[in-house]
This record gives structure tokens, sequence and C-alpha cells, in this order.
């Protein structure tokens, strides 16, 4: 038995996210399904569960095969495989049988695109976060710099959360404006369920000036998910990068999403 690793990249319009479910496609079933056409019935575990609209420039999962294959021959069977969809195979490597894609995983980075202007997206459409009232980056900045380290998330956290704790640490809460968008950007081993989502649709509040910047603590101090903003939509949300040991495998590199020009 051989343990692949394989790096992907997904859109995640009109998918129900990536893990199967009783209705709908997901990104999980359209690699097994591709998998099935040439190996037969496997497994693929995947580093995060995106949910439904959520896409990936970086995502990372690992399968199991009775047969050894080339990473090569794999790669170009599950992409011939899973055409029309929007799913792509960056890369295939063995990797140790210890190694687990969710499990291993050290960080894990995700970017929020809003686009912040009067006129709505043409080409980006479900692929950003239209806000049309103008937003300040630099009071949403100032506001997130108080959800950064080690606390009680229970304010982010979605009630259907299956998480054992809300405890969390949040490495990198960042954003910045470029151009007509503004990013978020956060870094932890791991996240609650809308987590980031929530991060988002909080800040929101503080760009528009519904809130001050220090409102946000004391949200966070709540423990309270009634104290919190609104869930931003999954449309912006993008799974940038999941890192590991060197020792457990060849860590995945951070892949961000290029702007249109």
């Amino acid at each position: 038995m051989q343990r692949y690793k394989l790096t992907l990249e997904y859109d995640g319009r009109g998918l129900v996210g990536w893990q199967r479910q009783p209705t709908g496609l997901s990104v999980q079933e359209i690699i097994e399904t591709a998998f099935a056409r040439f190996v037969g019935p496997c497994l693929v575990q995947g580093a995060g569960r995106t949910d439904a609209g959520v896409h990936a420039t970086l995502q990372a999962a690992h399968v199991d095969l009775e047969r050894d294959m080339s990473p090569d021959e794999i790669q170009g069977a599950l992409n011939f495989h899973m055409r029309p969809n929007a799913v792509s195979i960056l890369s295939v490597e063995r990797v140790p049988p210890e190694f687990h894609a969710r499990i291993s995983a050290t960080k894990r980075t995700y970017l929020f695109r809003i686009l912040n202007r009067r006129a709505p997206p043409g080409l980006e459409r479900d692929r950003v976060w239209h806000v049309a009232v103008a937003l300040d980056a630099a009071r949403m900045a100032e506001a997130a710099e108080h959800l950064v380290g080690h606390h009680d998330f229970t304010t982010f956290r979605a009630k259907q959360c299956q998480a054992k704790s809300p405890m969390k640490t949040l490495d990198v809460l960042t954003v910045t404006r470029v151009g007509e968008e503004i990013h978020v950007i956060a870094e932890a081993r791991s996240f609650l369920y809308h987590q980031v989502r929530n991060m988002v649709g909080t800040l929101k509040l503080v760009g528009s000036g519904q809130w001050q910047p220090d409102d946000v603590a004391t949200a966070l101090a709540s423990r309270h998910r009634a104290a919190g903003g609104p869930t931003a939509p999954p449309d912006g949300l993008y799974l940038t990068g999941v890192f590991y040991d060197p020792l457990s495998a060849p860590s995945t590199m951070l892949r961000m999403v290029p702007l249109p020009r």
C-alpha cells in the first residue's frame, strides 16, 4: 500500500464544499469518482473541509493505493477523468504512511477578497464579496489586531461547529487594500467552523463605521455568537495554503489568487 499526497485547486461555485454530502456534488466526490475510473474505489482525505461555494488555490489531500503508480501517471489520469469539473491536481507526491493531510498540517492560510466599489462584479461574480459602501481598511486592520493570539473564539463559531473546544490560536489576521479590493488574510493551525467568515463579517461592520475597532475586542470577550457580526458569504473565501513539517511530507507552498488585469 502506497500513500500519496495530492495538491490541488478548485472553483467552489456550484459545489457543496470539500466533503461528500447526501445531495449535491463535492470536491471529494469528484476526485474519488475519478480514481474509481482507473484504479477502483478509494478514500481521499482532505486537509480542510471548505464550505459550499468556497474556493481553493491550494488544497492538500492524501490517498492510499494498492498499486504503485508514478505520481505523473496519477496526476494525468485524475485531471483527465475529472473533466469538465473545475478541479485540477497540481502535483502528486509519495509520502510516508504516517502522513495525514489533515492531522499532519501545521498551518492553514485563507484569503478573503472583498470587492469594495459601487459597481458589482462582472468577471469576478461569485468569486468576491461585493460591498458597495466605502470601507476603511485601516480601521479594519486595527480591529483585526484584537483577534490575533490564543482566545476563546465562541463569538465567531457557528453553532454547527463540531470542534471539541472553542480555543484557537490565530497567528495572523491582516487587512490590506489592493486597488478596488480589500484582502483579509488569516493563518492558524486550524479554524472553527465559519470562523474566518464570521470574523470578516464583523470586520466589515468596523470598516463601514457601524462599529469601533474596540467593539471587536468586546465581542470576542462576550463569548457569544450573537455578539459578533454577520457571517460573510462564501464567495470571497479561498484556501490558499496548507503547510507541513518537512519530515512528514514536502511543505505545501502558499498560492495566492491572481488578480484580474
